[in-house]
């Protein structure tokens, strides 16, 4: 916030802020005081909000989505925030409302000096590109598993969502340049044995915050690790033979949470199911009903103290 404030545009806005939303003046007013435009005061305003200067927040008087929260907290022992959002929603729209929720508590979660692990993905990117501006001077972001397949490096991709993250909050983004999945689980072990490797997997195992969704095969807004070349026919025969139902940063999982024995674990980048619930804050957002079968493994596995996902969805997984 200091680093804004040292902007004569925000310090304005500040000012405007103050004026429109604490003592109750109209723009007119601002704008006379200001000796401005009331276009001009309306500008102030939008950047007040875009950067974080004013958080507006919504206390609904309808108890369904609190309700819900409330529900889904007690039952799998997790912070959750239910957003609201129309039955007849695209799914493409309910990804977006439910990213733009998602970053705004990300704003109230990131603090300075942090490490936050980012898995790259379909939900991932569209909350990096609703991320409030906030800086948080000394994080980390750290990519969570390999993006690389036989048809690209994936590093474009996976970098985008890292840097915006790094860029919002004024931090640092370390790349994790190792493949999705090795072909063969003693390449992994020996990459694991490297140096460079190593310095990424001891900031992972400093992790204050990750930020992730739920995988599944079955999700309408396709999750990125089925529908960007990762997976082989073979692959999906397997998992599908050993009741995978989703994953997080490509280790996956069942129903009932296990991740033994499933074979591609290992040769998968991701840190392990255990290497997660080690981290103080896990953030899940995931949009859609398609996910639900995947959500509710994540949850019995523990991998989620925070849960951010649309009505409709919190519905099904109450029910």
């Amino acid at each position: 916030m200091a680093d804004l404030l040292d902007d004569p545009f925000a310090r304005r806005a500040l000012t405007a802020a103050h004026l429109y939303y604490v003592q109750n003046r109209t723009m007119e007013a601002i704008a006379a005081e200001l000796g401005t435009s009331r276009s001009t005061v309306s500008r102030l305003l939008t950047h007040a909000r875009a950067t974080g200067i004013v958080d507006i927040r919504i206390r609904s008087p309808f108890e369904a989505p609190q309700l819900l929260e409330e529900h889904i907290g007690e039952r799998y022992g997790i912070t959750a925030h239910v957003v609201p959002v129309p039955d007849d929603a695209s799914d493409i729209d309910r990804l977006e409302r439910v990213a733009v929720a998602a970053a705004h508590l990300l704003s109230e979660l990131i603090e300075p000096d942090m490490t936050v692990g980012v898995a790259w993905g379909s939900t991932t990117a569209a909350i990096s590109r609703r991320l409030i501006p906030q800086p948080a001077r000394g994080t980390t972001f750290v990519q969570l598993n390999g993006s690389g397949n036989t048809h690209t490096t994936g590093l474009l991709y996976a970098s985008e969502i890292l840097s915006r993250f790094a860029a919002a909050h004024g931090g640092s983004a370390q790349q994790f340049p190792v493949p999705a999945f090795f072909d063969d689980p003693a390449t992994k072990t020996a990459m694991w044995r490297e140096r460079s490797t190593r310095r990424i997997l001891a900031l992972q195992s400093q992790m204050d915050l990750v930020v992730f969704s739920t995988g599944s095969a079955d999700s309408r807004v396709p999750s990125h690790v089925y529908s960007g070349g990762y997976l082989e026919p073979r692959d999906l025969e397997v998992l599908g033979a050993e009741a995978v139902v989703g994953d997080v940063a490509t280790v996956f999982f069942r129903a009932d949470g296990s991740s033994d024995h499933i074979a591609l674990n290992d040769r998968a980048t991701g840190p392990s199911l255990d290497t997660l619930r080690r981290v103080d804050r896990r953030l899940c957002v995931v949009s859609g009903a398609s996910k639900l079968e995947s959500l509710r493994g994540a949850l019995a596995a523990r991998l989620a103290t925070d849960l951010v996902v649309d009505e409709a969805t919190a519905r099904a997984l109450a029910d």
